[in-house]
This record gives C-alpha cells, structure tokens and sequence, in this order.
C-alpha cells in the first residue's frame, strides 16, 4: 500500500473587510488593506491506502475547510495536496443545483464526472432506490430539508465509486436508519481499501469507524495518530473547556482569533 493523500503546508487564508471600499482599496494598494484570516495553518499529515481518519475538533477549527481542501473543491492558499485518484466530497450543502430537481442533479454531477448517457440511465436507479426520498426525487432541490439533500448527496457520491471519500457531517441530519446504511455501506468501502476521512459530531460514531483522528485545533493540527491515542486528549481538553467561566472561554476564544487575525 502507498500513499493516498499527501498534505504538505498548506495554509489557507481569507481576506476580512469592514466595507465595500476596503475591499477595492485592497485590489489597488501595493500594501493591501482589511485584516487576513487563517483558516487553516501549515497543516502537514499523509494517509495510506486503506486508512480511515476521523477528523475532530470544536466548531471553527477548520475541519471543514480542509474537507474542501482535499476534495479539491477550493484551493489552499499556499502548500499542497497530492490525492491518488478521485476524491468525492459529501456534505449536506455541497455540488447539489438548488434549482434543479433531485434527478436532474444525479444527471449533470454524473455528466461532469465523465459518465456517458448510458452509464447514467444504469447508475440512476440505485442512487434513487438508496437515497430514498420518495416522490421528491423530481422536486427542485431547494424544497429539500437537509436530510434530504444529505440523503441524495450521499447516495450520487457512493455510487460514482470514489477513491477518496470526504464526509463533512452529512450523516449528522436525518433519522438513524439512513445513517446506519451509509455506515453500512461506508464499511464495504473500508474493506476495499478506499480512503476515507470522516467528519461528525458524534465522538461514538468517530471511534466505531475510524481507525486513526487528525485532530485540527483553531487551524492548526493539534495531533495526528491512531484513534485510541489522540481521541482521549481531545475529549481531555474538551472537558477542561467545559470548566472554564463563560469569562474564561471568551477571553480563551478571543486569545485564538487574534491568533488567527493579522493585518494585511
């Protein structure tokens, strides 16, 4: 086995304005203007074929950015990623057309993908039958709740048979059944050495499936390694958070965003 997934430095950084005018300025000045906002920095880790890595860490770390990093859905602003193969980001809002029906989308992403008519006519069936959605699969996506869209997500994502799978919380919306198939099915792919990251909330969903945890700590990794190693410090430190005064969490929260804030 090689490796599947190389992330090297990779820094990802967004501009922040206050106003319209800042943001012209900023196109003119040889300097810039507005502040800079680090999404992401020097995030360094490499996966091998097979792994299942559970990527963890409180809201506004970055996990999600980095899920689009990999899929290559955005571009890092600095450093790189080398994928083997094809990666298939599935996240409750991502690659679905708001305005065209459930059918009509598993027909265009299919199409941007490279299948021909004939493989989408073959390939259609299943993905309806297992995202299960009723007669809403020729309603516009945009009268879909999110475990619906989470639901017809998943299901195009799996059946396009990716070599890398990228799940940003898609399974934390619907009921327990449709999670427990896409585990299910998630679970076939491990057997087959895809590589898969996996983003939840549920810390016992994290340690039933993955085998390692990337932990991303306020855009940085905090730690990387075998999940019966990293999860307990994590849940450490998630704990100690918990102790601390409302007071102490907004000046503890304050302390990262100026961390993660420079001028431009």
């Amino acid at each position: 086995m090689g490796k599947s997934v190389i992330v090297s430095h990779v820094t990802k950084k967004y501009k922040m304005y206050t106003k319209t005018s800042e943001k012209i300025l900023d196109l003119i000045s040889p300097k810039g203007v507005g502040k800079s906002f680090y999404a992401l920095q020097d995030v360094s880790f490499d996966t091998e074929e097979g792994d299942v890595v559970g990527i963890i860490g409180v809201n506004g770390s970055g996990k999600s950015t980095l899920s689009n990093i990999i899929a290559g859905v955005i571009p890092p602003t600095s450093g790189s990623v080398k994928v083997k193969g094809e990666a298939s980001l599935i996240a409750i809002a991502s690659g679905l057309n708001n305005q065209l029906s459930g059918r009509e989308n598993i027909e265009l992403k299919c199409l941007m993908l490279g299948f021909n008519k004939k493989e989408i006519r073959e390939l259609a069936p299943s993905i309806i039958e297992f995202a299960d959605i009723g007669d809403f699969i020729d309603q516009p996506v945009k009268t879909y709740s999110s475990g619906m869209r989470s639901r017809l997500g998943f299901a195009i994502s799996i059946h396009i048979d990716p070599d890398i799978l990228v799940i940003d919380e898609a399974l934390s919306v619907g009921d327990q059944t449709f999670a427990d198939k896409c585990l299910d099915k998630m679970n076939e792919f491990k057997k087959q050495g895809k590589t898969i990251f996996f983003i939840s909330h549920s810390i016992g969903q994290m340690k039933r499936f993955c085998e390692k945890a990337l932990w991303i700590q306020y855009g940085k990794v905090e730690d990387y390694g075998m999940m019966e190693d990293v999860m307990p410090e994590y849940e450490r430190f998630i704990k100690e958070y918990k102790k601390m005064s409302r007071q102490e969490q907004i000046e503890f929260q304050e302390k990262v965003r100026k961390s993660r804030t420079v001028n431009a």
